[in-house]
């Protein structure tokens, strides 16, 4: 496979940083062949702005929207956009790494998917009819590919728990899950969730390296999360909103839209998302709390 990793982290002698080093160095072992975008150390710009329409007339009034598809069709986005977008087109699985900074993704790989997302590649894709409501959340110009999240986060399992004070972490990671990969047509595997990463010695870190190591030996066969496609039938059109017969009339929220009866071989879709950390690790969490 051909990989592209995108990993946004200031620091590279970080957790974050040396948890990428293993990742590329097992998926290259398998015979992948890696490509990392460094966000920060490429001086990633992440705000939309004039400057990424070099053809917007200076009077123009800034459309993003528009501004986005008329630089698309004309191939007129900027160089760097450009170079990300081949690369994703040139990759058979995206992998986005970060730790998880006031519970989303750092700012500046919001605004790498703000940039490089274009109107006409990563939406505004298909026909919008009373059949179809374009190509996206299952289908698009990235579907048949796989994509991935690497998170960090430094509170502890328990806060991102279905319970947890911070809310349950598959909540927290639909938005990108669902609404940055699965909406251009990625098949998204279930995420690497690495939890109190300030926490982590020695014995501590070589558990995660090495449930990391697994997750890379399995990147073309761990099933995929089973978001429910949106043209599949599961959804009435135009108003895409789930039939009736599919869930409780009175549920909702962010679960509804994952087909919670389908199961790979192996069991529930999400066996491998989380970290656990050694017993002497999570007993010192404990004694914190107390």
């Amino acid at each position: 496979m051909k990989v592209l990793l995108v990993f946004a982290h200031p620091e590279p002698r970080s957790l974050n940083g040396t948890l990428r080093d293993v990742a590329v160095k097992e998926l290259t072992a398998q015979g992948h062949e890696v490509r990392v975008s460094d966000l920060y150390a490429d001086g990633w710009k992440s705000e939309v702005d004039r400057a990424d329409f070099p053809e917007l007339s200076p009077d123009a009034r800034l459309v993003p929207v528009g501004a986005s598809k008329q630089a698309y069709e004309s191939n007129a986005l900027t160089a760097d956009v450009k170079t990300e977008i081949e690369k994703l087109l040139w990759a058979d699985a995206l992998i986005l790494q970060f730790p998880l900074w006031w519970f989303t993704m750092p700012a500046i790989l919001k605004g790498w998917v703000d940039r490089v997302f274009a109107y006409g590649f990563a939406y505004g894709v298909g026909e919008h009819s009373d059949k179809r409501w374009g190509d996206r959340y299952g289908e698009g110009t990235l579907a048949g590919k796989r994509a991935m999240l690497i998170v960090t986060a430094g509170g502890w399992e328990d806060h991102y728990s279905p319970r947890g004070v911070n809310g349950p972490i598959d909540d927290l990671l639909f938005p990108i899950n669902h609404g940055i990969l699965y909406y251009p047509g990625y098949d998204v595997l279930p995420p690497f969730v690495m939890y109190s990463a300030d926490r982590l010695d020695a014995a501590g870190f070589e558990l995660v390296a090495e449930r990391l190591r697994e997750r890379m030996r399995t990147l073309a066969t761990t099933a995929p999360i089973p978001y429910r496609r949106q043209n599949g039938g599961d959804y009435l059109i135009p108003s895409m909103r789930l039939r009736a017969e599919l869930a409780d009339p009175g549920a909702t929220g962010f679960g509804l839209h994952v087909n919670r009866g389908a199961t790979d071989q192996n069991g529930s879709w999400f066996d491998g998302m989380h970290v656990d950390l050694p017993d002497q690790i999570r007993a010192d969490a404990q004694s914190e709390r107390r």
